[in-house]
């Protein structure tokens, strides 16, 4: 077995157990340039390439730099360590030293983890140096963060030795090297501190957990150098990796391979249409004997040009993202967005997403996680490994259909989606999905099949081939609810109950053409979940006493079909659409199941829905349940309906259903609706429709969003027979943050956590800027939140961890703490 020529015990212990997650969050330094060397299969050169590149930066820089090699994962060590193999080149090269005489380094090798087999066999945590002493002050310094004997996949050597290490470790590692590299750049200019990351194998080889490399070190997002293959079938294998290594969003900076004589870089340089360069290296000799330093220094140009490459491509980088926040404030207008009110240095700049997590440029030159607390406008719910599924779903679905129209037509992804929405969502009760392309739109559809169905059950539709009149014999309105929102096109804003998003100063046109009925809402204050009735449901003999209940589930109970409060729902509903005179008829019944979102994340007394649906339903009244919010488990159940226990004649999905990758919605309906659009002339149809309707790109990423966050293979928060989430937000939290003095309110439900804080006067309401000192400090904790006025809410996804909002959680309740303080 190989030992090291010179060796020094280091130090730090061996790592013998290793946590599941990291104790800081994982942010990529930009203070200098950092990249990775991925390979498009083993043996193509990497490390030579890791070599070269080393040897570039300090054997002819004018002045010295400081060049980091990372190994995060080695198989075969000792007898193979590509640490060490840079060690010695570089060693062996700076006494040569054909560039300028005067250069002196100090090198250095560091092997971190190692299994415990490897440990009690003495093959300890090993450093090596040569020049001054300590390594972290070389100017080469190599490190090897794990290794394992068997000179097999990373994945496999763990199992075996019994040394399995988590992702999160082999980044939580990674992560403190690169704080080595910042501190080993302090005082030095940016072209002055250099760092490699080599992986192991190619780009999709497993990691010691079986991840694959690519998708392993995706939450740093680091630009890559790819080496590619200059043998036979070198092409193909090239650009396998190239696309695998594109499509989850990495920066490809240069391909660079082995001369082999079979010109493979002009195919290759053709298929990326010279956006990125492919440079040839010399071939390297087989003769083991060879020390390949005559190669390395016939190398030294073409290393020296990638070095070039490097450096113009990360200073290129640095410099868009400094300026993108001034160019944006420029000619950007952002939507629900003051911008008087957004103050220098408050735009975030988003450099990538991973999960739930932006990556953002942040001012200390890093780019930093942010968890996605709104989930980007309630859209998104994938997790790491579901976007990586998505994004090669819908690559290969673009690549197939591109975009193809759909009257008359159909698809596999359209119809595969539509199958899985009847089978859930619309399960017991839909038998027609309608394709379109947003939430808003989708609502105007609804209302639509509504009016159509309310037209011919009530007669108001002559029984003839020809719409032969626009003249209105009766206006059609419908029945909402205040607080409500269904959108910003103007057919769905007239639907909805007047507030700042309809005013004069938003929709002009805006008449509001609806009956709009004040609901009773629920919340939790004091650790207690209270019903709030409006005075207009109080009986002229008998004041309604206040309604607590001792947990949320006894809210959903069909038992209180039969309590003292059921009647009065229904006396009051029946009183108003009986008291309903005039031409106008209510010609739909349109509201969101449980929570009103935009309306401030209210939610409704599902007893009240569940009345309101069973009265409509009894005149006639078409039903539609506004779902482009509630469905597809925010509210801890695929569908709003498993909670009111009632279903609609319509409802309209969006948002969610693609897991918020890219926009669809669908509006579902009963046989009933679709059969009052048939008949022998067309004008009876429903004559709507998209440019996109149903477009296969969004198809697809509905069929694998609704399948996976369904699997409790896929994701573990599903509960038996696939029916609900399991309780994400901690109670014992919940309770306390609702004991706060600063809180008005709590509601909590599925994937929501929301609160409203006490206000008064202009600190309340939609246009308030009361909260924002508060998310502004969150956002510093790494929580991105916006608010609705002074209601603050937190939007997990359906596979996000119980862990993960309970940090949450302790977060909000440490900054309401100090929040409270300031405003006393």
């Amino acid at each position: 077995m190989y030992r090291f020529p010179t060796v020094i015990l280091s130090r730090h212990l061996h790592r013998r157990k290793l946590s599941s997650t990291t104790s800081q969050p994982l942010e990529l330094p930009l203070s200098h340039p950092i990249y990775t060397i991925w390979g498009s299969n083993t043996a193509v050169g990497k490390t030579l390439v890791s070599a070269g590149i080393a040897a570039s930066s300090l054997l002819s820089s004018p002045s010295p730099i400081k060049f980091h090699y990372l190994k995060p994962l080695q198989t075969g060590f000792p007898s193979d360590s590509d640490s060490r193999f840079i060690f010695n080149k570089l060693r062996h090269l700076h006494n040569r030293n054909p560039y300028n005489s005067r250069i002196s380094i100090s090198l250095s090798n560091r092997v971190l983890n190692v299994p415990p087999a490897a440990w009690t066999n003495q093959v300890k945590e090993i450093n090596g140096f040569v020049g001054e002493d300590g390594s972290d002050s070389s100017e080469l310094i190599c490190k090897t963060l794990y290794a394992w004997e068997e000179a097999v996949s990373p994945h496999l050597a763990a199992e075996r030795e019994g040394f399995v290490v988590e992702d999160s470790a082999v980044l939580g590692t990674l992560q403190r090297c690169f704080r080595d590299v910042v501190e080993s750049g302090v005082g030095k200019e940016r072209s002055e501190v250099l760092c490699i990351v080599e992986t192991a194998g190619g780009v999709a080889s497993p990691g010691p957990s079986g991840s694959l490399q690519c998708d392993l070190y995706r939450p740093f997002r680091i630009p890559a150098i790819l080496v590619g293959d200059g043998r036979l079938g070198g092409i193909s294998g090239t650009i396998s990796a190239y696309e695998s290594l594109t499509l989850r969003g990495y920066d490809v900076v240069a391909i660079v391979f082995e001369d082999h004589g079979l010109l493979n870089e002009g195919p290759l340089l053709s298929y990326v249409r010279n956006k990125v360069p492919v440079l040839v290296l010399p071939p390297v000799p087989k003769d083991p004997s060879n020390d390949l330093m005559e190669w390395f220094e016939g190398s030294f140009n073409v290393f020296n040009n990638l070095k070039e490459i490097m450096l113009s491509a990360y200073f290129e980088r640095i410099q868009k993202l400094h300026e993108m926040p001034t160019k944006a404030r420029d000619i950007i207008w952002w939507p629900f967005t003051q911008h008087k009110l957004v103050p220098d240095g408050r735009v975030t700049v988003i450099d990538s997403r991973c999960g739930e997590n932006f990556a953002v440029f942040k001012k200390t030159e890093v780019i930093a996680p942010l968890f996605d607390g709104c989930a980007s406008w309630w859209t998104q719910g994938p997790d790491a490994i579901l976007q990586a599924e998505l994004a090669r779903e819908m690559g290969y679905t673009a690549a197939r259909f591109g975009h193809v129209m759909f009257p008359e037509n159909v698809h596999e992804p359209a119809l595969d989606s539509a199958e899985l929405l009847l089978q859930g969502v619309g399960k017991g009760w839909a038998s027609r999905v309608y394709f379109s392309d947003n939430g808003s739109t989708a609502i105007e559809i609804a209302l639509k099949m509504a009016f159509r169905k309310f037209s011919v059950e009530h007669g108001l539709i002559p029984d003839c081939h020809e719409d032969a009149t626009n003249e209105r014999s009766t206006e059609l309105m419908v029945l909402a609810l205040q607080r409500s929102y269904h959108g910003d096109t103007l057919g769905a804003m007239e639907a909805q109950a007047p507030s700042a998003y309809t005013g004069f100063l938003q929709q002009p046109w805006y008449t509001g053409r609806g009956l709009f009925l004040n609901p009773p809402s629920v919340s939790m204050y004091n650790n207690k979940w209270n019903i709030s009735i409006p005075e207009e449901f109080q009986q002229e003999n008998q004041k309604l006493e206040s309604i607590t209940f001792v947990s949320r589930d006894e809210i959903f109970h069909r038992r209180r079909d039969n309590s003292k409060l059921a009647p009065v729902y229904s006396s009051y509903i029946s009183k108003v659409l009986s008291g309903f005179r005039g031409s106008s008829r209510i010609a739909a019944l349109i509201m969101e199941p449980v929570i009103q979102g935009s309306g401030g994340m209210h939610m409704v007394d599902p007893l009240f829905q569940r009345i309101l649906v069973n009265e409509c339903r009894s005149r006639k009244i078409p039903v539609i349940f506004d779902e482009v919010f509630t469905g597809f488990w925010r509210l801890g159940v695929e569908t709003a309906v498993d909670l009111i226990h009632c279903v609609p004649d319509i409802a309209c999905y969006g948002k969610l259903m693609t897991g918020g990758i890219i926009p669809l919605a669908a509006t579902l309906a009963t046989d009933a609706i679709f059969d009052s659009f048939i008949g022998d002339s067309k004008l009876k149809a429903l004559l709507h429709g998209h440019s996109y309707s149903a477009h296969a790109m969004g198809c697809m990423a509905a069929v694998k969003s609704i399948q996976w966050f369904k699997d409790p293979l896929s994701n573990p928060n599903i509960t038996s027979e696939e029916r609900l989430l399991r309780e994400l937000w901690d109670d014992k939290m919940v309770r306390k943050i609702s004991s706060h003095s600063a809180v008005q309110r709590i509601v909590v439900l599925g994937t929501l956590f929301a609160l409203e804080l006490k206000a008064e006067g202009d600190n309340a309401g939609y246009g308030s800027l009361y909260a924002r000192p508060l998310l502004q400090k969150l956002r510093e904790d790494g929580v991105y939140m916006r608010p609705l006025g002074n209601v603050i809410y937190l939007l997990c996804g359906p596979c996000t961890s119980p862990e993960v909002c309970n940090q949450l959680l302790v977060k909000l309740y440490e900054r309401l703490e100090e929040f409270d303080v300031c405003k006393k």
